[in-house]
């Protein structure tokens, strides 16, 4: 195992389309939603552990979920878990850890991850970020993991690959055309039917020297304000300092602060069986479904014509759904959610609704 090798988790969702299971003080990363036994962050864990020295693994997270990282990630030492005080989106998340690595390893090859995503063929996927390690180790490159649509799919970003720049001595890696955030849905079929574009997967692959000239070039104004405490990362100044970079730090994702800029760009065009599990419907796709294509957890749910739909209760409740087609029933303490497949992207925003009507108990 590669020592130089090294791995951030971003792990500060709130997770608010998986409400009411998922919930502010307990989000979607944190819960075994698959029924593996694991949460979605501890097999994120296990995966990159096969990867990269244990040791070399950093979470990044908001600072109320320290306790439940502890607790699911015991092997883990406090300076491994990188506390936010704000949510400032995943640019300033990877520029903290940037610069707490650069302070143990200068020479350090990144994989940058979210905690949430399930990918069935691990196998396929350790090959693929070992393979990506070693080609940014070589060059000066920013790589990001490209998914093979199954699907005109409008919840994910799309990236354009550059078929005439494929990269020597590598079939899977290709030259990045254009990023594009999520299409409507005729967009993304003619993306889809294109065979150019692929799901951008938010998992990123870079040596720390590459994505640190990057944020120097096209995010100098974040870099500057970590850059002025890079005495203080990996000490006990570390927590104050950070306090104060938050405060003054703009929200920006990588994406737009630095990928869809950069010139050194790449995709490694991949297919492990990925998901970001950013609806139910998603995570529907994924588990076992009955014959009338109903994912059903609760031992006594009873159906009668009802088709298409997730429903989710305690195993000690008795219930009884009859003539619902295409809908998401989910059932969590107090909470109680019936909504249409179709209209689930806006159960964000129910939630933000939630919170200022009822209070912040209830999300």
């Amino acid at each position: 195992m590669n020592s130089n090798n090294y791995c951030i988790i971003m792990a500060g969702g709130t997770g608010t389309r998986f409400w009411p299971l998922s919930t502010k003080s307990k989000p979607k990363q944190f819960l075994d939603i698959l029924g593996t036994g694991r949460s979605l962050l501890q097999m994120t864990f296990d995966r990159f552990k096969k990867i990269c020295p244990v040791k070399n693994i950093f979470i990044v997270t908001n600072e109320r979920y320290n306790k439940v990282i502890k607790e699911q990630l015991p092997e883990l030492s406090d300076n491994q878990v990188l506390l936010e005080p704000a949510k400032k989106n995943t640019a300033p998340c990877i520029a903290y850890a940037n610069y707490k690595i650069q302070g143990i390893n200068p020479d350090a090859n990144i994989v940058v991850s979210p905690a949430d995503h399930l990918i069935l063929d691990e196998t396929k996927f350790i090959k693929n970020i070992e393979e990506g390690l070693f080609f940014t180790s070589k060059n000066d490159a920013l790589l990001t993991l490209g998914i093979q649509p199954t699907r005109a799919e409008t919840g994910y970003g799309y990236i354009q690959i550059n078929e005439e720049k494929e990269v020597k001595d590598s079939e899977n890696i290709y030259k990045v055309k254009t990023f594009t955030e999520k299409p409507d849905k005729e967009l993304a079929q003619k993306f889809y039917e294109s065979g150019e574009f692929f799901w951008n997967s938010g998992i990123f692959i870079w040596s720390l020297k590459s994505i640190q000239a990057a944020f120097k070039k096209y995010l100098s104004d974040v870099d500057e304000l970590f850059a002025e405490g890079v005495d203080k990362f990996n000490t006990e100044e570390e927590h104050d300092f950070i306090s104060k970079v938050y405060f003054n730090c703009k929200s920006i994702s990588i994406d737009y602060g630095i990928m869809e800029k950069a010139d050194k760009v790449f995709v490694y065009v991949s297919k492990f069986g990925w998901a970001d599990l950013g609806t139910w419907s998603s995570l529907q796709e994924h588990l076992d479904n009955d014959k009338n294509n109903n994912a059903i957890h609760g031992k006594n749910v009873l159906t009668y014509d009802v088709k298409n739909s997730f429903i989710n209760f305690k195993d000690e409740k008795l219930v009884v759904i009859k003539g619902l087609d295409n809908y998401i029933i989910v059932e969590s303490d107090d909470k109680l959610l019936i909504y249409k497949k179709e209209d689930e992207q806006e159960i964000k925003e129910i939630v933000n609704k939630l919170e200022n009507e009822k209070g912040s108990e209830y999300v």
